[in-house]
């Protein structure tokens, strides 16, 4: 026992040091990175925004025609499949909390662990976009049908494309760290694209209660 105690201690204290060889420009550098990388992702809130409020405006324009509108036909149009849509969040919600992990396990020295996260983090986001694709393939709504179907796609397609833009980040961090680029002490890229993966799926669920529960 007091063996593992003892280890656990040297581990410990291993990892807490890495944190005293960063020197003083790479400190300051890092946190004008994180100032900027934030600044971008308030940007992309403001993009999601103003798309968000205009569907909101026109959802609340229909007056006493009521949601979903009718269409041209003057047939209603149906809901989104709540219960798909509902798994196809869980992989994307489940993809923020293998991230996490990955990173946390960069952070323990720990790179096999994080590339195993890592990759699982990437093969759930890809999987969420294939649900995407095959929801688009079975929608009975189309883009340039009414209002609701034009609002659906490009606010989903929108947040599709980052997701998809965040895969291709995660690839290439992960060919980085494992080529050298960060080390223990110097990981930035790894907590910016933590950052990233967290936002897309903080975006989703503000979409997934406008077009699914609301």
């Amino acid at each position: 026992m007091a063996l593992s105690i003892s280890r656990f201690n040297a581990s410990h204290e291993a990892v807490a040091a890495r944190y005293d060889d960063v020197d003083h420009l790479y400190g300051e550098i890092r946190e004008h990175r994180l100032l900027g990388f934030v600044l971008f992702l308030i940007s992309d809130v403001v993009l999601f925004s103003s798309f968000i409020f205009a569907y909101l405006y026109l959802r609340n324009s229909t007056g006493a025609d009521g949601w979903p509108p009718v269409n041209y036909n003057h047939v209603r149009l149906p809901r989104f499949d709540v219960a798909f849509a509902t798994i196809n969040s869980v992989v994307l919600f489940g993809s923020g909390a293998t991230m996490h992990q990955a990173l946390e396990s960069w952070k323990r020295l720990e790179r096999s662990a994080f590339n195993l996260w890592l990759i699982a983090t990437i093969a759930l986001g890809c999987a969420f976009l294939g649900g995407q694709a095959f929801e688009y393939s079975h929608v009975a709504i189309t883009w340039t049908g009414s209002t609701m179907g034009a609002s659906f796609f490009t606010l989903t397609a929108l947040h599709g494309f980052h997701v998809f833009g965040g895969v291709i980040y995660l690839i290439v961090l992960g060919i980085q760290a494992n080529n050298g680029v960060y080390t223990g002490s110097k990981y930035f890229g790894l907590t910016a694209g933590t950052l990233y993966w967290h936002f897309v799926d903080v975006i989703w669920v503000a979409l997934f209660y406008l077009f699914y529960l609301m």
